[in-house]
């Protein structure tokens, strides 16, 4: 039981008790009676008092088995642990191969997921890769979203030089397999697109929006702070309907910004804050490449920088804290259509964060009703940490 403390669901309900039981939120109301629970054995209540629930965060774009190798073997990124994540306040993550599509595997990608499920948070892959014809589980596309429950969509890359450029009909096809078995699935077949500095930008994808009925929703690209011109580019597309991820780390080379001041510009030319979404990218290397393509450099991203984010946002920018929550859960479980994520409500999953009321420093996280960090400290490790 989390007692007495101001909810944010992601909209503020004010201070509620909260009871968690076998992974859900079994009631969320104004005042709990202790004394009527009394027949349950080893109820743990927790005094949040100076503290607000908000739903844990959700990383849709994180390569928690490694990635990397631009720079040759030594440039491979180890896989992820689980307080890797937890500790960054990411309760659900959906992970996805890089560059590599041929010597990463995505049956790899799969049981990583699924350790890390065991582990405590939910998880959820993306087939494909940069690669096209995309590297798959079963023999497509279609089937690995059909028939695996882990699989919610593909990612391909466009407008990249280590991308490798596939045609219109290309894209189209694969969009159209990801929707379809999306449909098949139940799924959101979702179509995450890496998107790199090429000067075609969002072109690419705004001309098959344009020839097909396919909705904008469909498609989830990402990176779109790499530069100014896709930065412009991704407001249009937010305008049109569609979502935008910024993916969170030290400020853009190209546009030197970072990723908070980012989203406050988006906000005031007016894209919807439900149209606008954070991921990390980490587990991944940061290349850096000089004008002639030529590898100067290589970094590797944190998933600790979401909960950075999230603070700079609400403190720094002063983006109201309900949509600096839409913009790091409830936005991607929406486009997901990870129904029991992103929301504070009465049967949903018990994701959720305890942050300080006045610094917002992460003091508990709460995955599928298990503790992971107390008092700012994990309490749950992976297997091998």
């Amino acid at each position: 039981m989390i007692k007495n403390v101001e909810v944010y669901a992601p909209e503020d309900i004010g201070k509620k008790d909260l009871l968690i039981s076998n992974g859900k939120i079994i009631s969320l109301k104004k005042n709990i009676d202790e004394g009527s629970l009394s027949f349950l054995e080893d109820l743990k209540v927790i005094d949040a008092s100076n503290q607000i629930a908000l739903p844990g965060f959700i990383d849709h774009h994180i390569h928690f088995n490694g990635a990397g190798g631009e720079g040759g073997p030594k440039n491979r990124t180890p896989p992820l642990q689980l307080t890797d994540m937890t500790r960054g306040g990411i309760t659900s993550a959906v992970g996805l191969l890089g560059a590599d599509g041929k010597t990463r595997s995505l049956k790899d990608l799969l049981m990583k997921a699924r350790a890390l499920e065991e582990e405590g948070i939910s998880t959820w892959i993306y087939t494909g890769a940069y690669q096209v014809p995309s590297p798959t589980i079963t023999e497509d596309v279609l089937t690995d979203i059909i028939t695996i429950d882990k699989v919610i969509g593909v990612k391909v890359a466009l407008s990249d030089h280590r991308s490798s450029h596939p045609t219109l009909e290309e894209v189209r096809r694969i969009t159209s397999d990801a929707r379809v078995g999306g449909m098949l699935a139940g799924d959101a077949g979702i179509v995450n697109i890496h998107m790199g500095d090429e000067e075609s930008g969002l072109d690419p994808l705004l001309e098959i929006i344009e020839e097909t009925n396919i909705p904008i929703e469909q498609f989830a690209p990402t990176h779109i702070n790499r530069n100014e011109q896709l930065l412009e580019q991704g407001i249009e597309f937010a305008k049109k309907g569609g979502y935008i991820d910024i993916t969170v780390g030290e400020p853009s080379e190209e546009t030197g910004k970072g990723p908070s001041r980012t989203v406050k510009e988006i906000l005031d030319e007016g894209v919807p804050a439900n149209r606008i979404k954070l991921s990390t990218d980490a587990g991944g290397s940061l290349p850096e490449f000089d004008e002639d393509g030529n590898l100067v450099g290589m970094r590797s991203a944190s998933p600790v920088h979401l909960k950075k984010v999230f603070k700079e946002m609400v403190k720094e920018k002063n983006i109201p804290i309900e949509d600096a929550i839409r913009i790091t859960s409830t936005n991607i479980a929406d486009q997901l259509k990870l129904n029991n994520k992103g929301t504070l409500k009465k049967g949903k999953d018990a994701d959720l964060l305890l942050l300080n009321q006045d610094t917002l420093e992460i003091e508990h996280v709460i995955a599928k009703g298990e503790i992971m960090i107390e008092n700012g400290e994990p309490v749950k490790y992976g297997a091998f940490e």
